[in-house]
């Protein structure tokens, strides 16, 4: 059997060249036109397909484990650089599925004149096959891995903007906030108000809410937290932008806002600050 698998396998070495135009042959307009909206140059493609037929072509007859270590870094690297180029995924490992069949075409000759045993391919399919399905693997999790970076910097992009804050002048900067505040919104707003005062060495910040369309005993009981954390770093913190119905609902809930200085618009906050004359 050994014979056989080492026999079949320089076929395909032999015939690697071959089986590249063949490949080419089987691929529909559509991958042919990302390749080349890709500029990838075709002796490029020609040459990683070229290699690739003659790893699978080893690992019939060589250590299994290096092979496969060889055929991984060839994936690594094939992925990663269709990747760069935009190549679709779905295009990545659509083209996987056509080695299968040129290598299947190429002992049709070979089975025809009794070479050897047709039970020998069933062989040929459990050493090749888990290769090809390891390279699908391995393009998936490049593409996977690189969305996931994508979403998660979208994902920092999108909280940052949840809390902007805006230097306005020297030492002093605003906090706009707009929408609802829930417990995460409110630990995110404290983060990035501690980090962005002490980046902009801020010794004031204005915290306007004049967006929030709610202030609750939660939402208020963690804009107080956010107020005293910033007195911890040297921040004065002034709370602008609470609207009168908000304020009787407050009081009317026991909230109490003596420990934190309160302003109706931003304007008067600077005012009180000598920014605004």
């Amino acid at each position: 059997m050994r014979e056989e698998l080492k026999y079949i396998g320089n076929i395909i070495i032999e015939n690697k060249e071959q089986l590249v135009k063949n490949l080419l042959q089987l691929h529909d307009k559509d991958y042919c036109k990302k390749i080349q909206e890709a500029e990838i140059e075709l002796s490029q493609v020609e040459n990683w397909r070229t290699e690739l037929i003659h790893y699978l072509g080893e690992a019939l007859y060589k250590d299994r484990e290096m092979m496969a270590e060889k055929i991984k870094a060839w994936a690594q690297n094939v992925g990663e650089t269709a990747l760069q180029k935009g190549i679709p995924l779905d295009q990545s490992i659509r083209a996987l599925t056509s080695y299968r069949t040129v290598i299947w075409e190429v002992f049709t000759d070979e089975l025809n004149q009794r070479r050897f045993e047709p039970i020998t391919m069933l062989d040929v399919s459990k050493i090749i096959d888990p290769l090809l399905d390891e390279i699908s693997f391995i393009f998936s999790t490049i593409y996977l891995n690189h969305h996931n970076r994508l979403m998660k910097l979208a994902h920092s992009a999108m909280e940052e903007l949840s809390a902007p804050v805006v230097p306005l002048c020297k030492e002093i900067g605003v906090l706009p906030l707009i929408g609802e505040i829930d417990t995460h919104r409110a630990n995110l707003i404290m983060e990035i108000a501690l980090e962005k005062s002490a980046q902009l060495k801020l010794k004031h910040l204005i915290i306007d809410v004049s967006g929030v369309p709610m202030i609750d005993t939660m939402v208020a009981y963690n804009i107080f937290k956010v107020v005293k954390v910033l007195k911890l770093i040297g921040v004065k913190a002034t709370l602008t932008g609470i609207r009168p119905e908000i304020a009787q609902t407050l009081v009317s809930l026991g909230v109490e806002f003596e420990d934190v200085k309160t302003k109706m618009t931003v304007a008067q906050a600077l005012d009180e600050l000598g920014v605004v004359k």
